[in-house]
């Protein structure tokens, strides 16, 4: 369950483009864009160069991409936006950036998981921030019947629960085996973040499916 940061690793033979993104060189992406370097490139995982400048939190470059004809919304073979990049590497700037842009809050990859999940999961509270007010609903589940709320419970991060329940979300929402945002902190040993859920009305008399 734990989502990590989805490292995104730069490839071998990767364009030029691509390169200077990973290197947060704005200048060489200019110059690049002057040469009319393909702007939507995909590499042999589909990500672009939006998706390299979005993980490594290089707001001014992904703001020249998107001007000169990036696509926002462009997905890799995992489905991850440049949206889900940012939030996966805590980049509230460029989450902000791509915001602007019009980039989609709702998006999915192929866990059924939206940017807020990525973001409860790496303690991008900021970049919740910025993407709560734009969701018609902060309760949207994953795959496995997970919220944004079960994500930052299991992972512990007590600031990012107390946000998520200040926007709206239910606190006792279940998955697809029962549990709720209490089962997993305790299982975790989160003793914080328990003790936070039962103070705002968590469900303690509760059984999962013991799977």
């Amino acid at each position: 369950m734990k989502l990590g940061t989805l490292v995104l690793q730069q490839l071998e033979d990767e364009s030029p483009m691509v390169q200077a993104c990973f290197h947060g060189d704005p200048d060489e992406v200019r110059a690049l864009l002057y040469k009319k370097e393909d702007v939507n490139y995909q590499d042999t995982e589909k990500r672009s160069p939006l998706h390299a400048a979005a993980y490594c939190g290089e707001a001014e470059i992904a703001d020249l991409l998107i001007m000169s004809g990036a696509r926002v919304n462009t997905k890799d073979n995992k489905w991850l936006t440049p949206l889900h990049r940012a939030c996966s590497s805590k980049s509230d700037e460029t989450v902000e950036t791509l915001l602007r842009h019009s980039a989609d809050v709702n998006a999915r990859d192929k866990n059924w998981q939206t940017p807020l999940h990525i973001a409860a999961a790496n303690n991008a509270v900021r970049c919740a921030e910025y993407l709560a007010p734009l969701l018609t609903n902060v309760n949207v589940s994953d795959r496995a019947g997970r919220t944004s709320l079960h994500h930052a419970c299991f992972n512990g991060h007590k600031e990012m629960t107390k946000l998520l329940l200040e926007k709206g979300a239910t606190i006792n929402a279940f998955d697809k085996k029962d549990r709720r945002a209490v089962h997993w902190a305790a299982y975790m040993g989160h003793t914080e973040v328990v003790s936070l859920l039962v103070e705002k009305g968590a469900e303690l008399n509760c059984r999962d499916k013991q799977v």
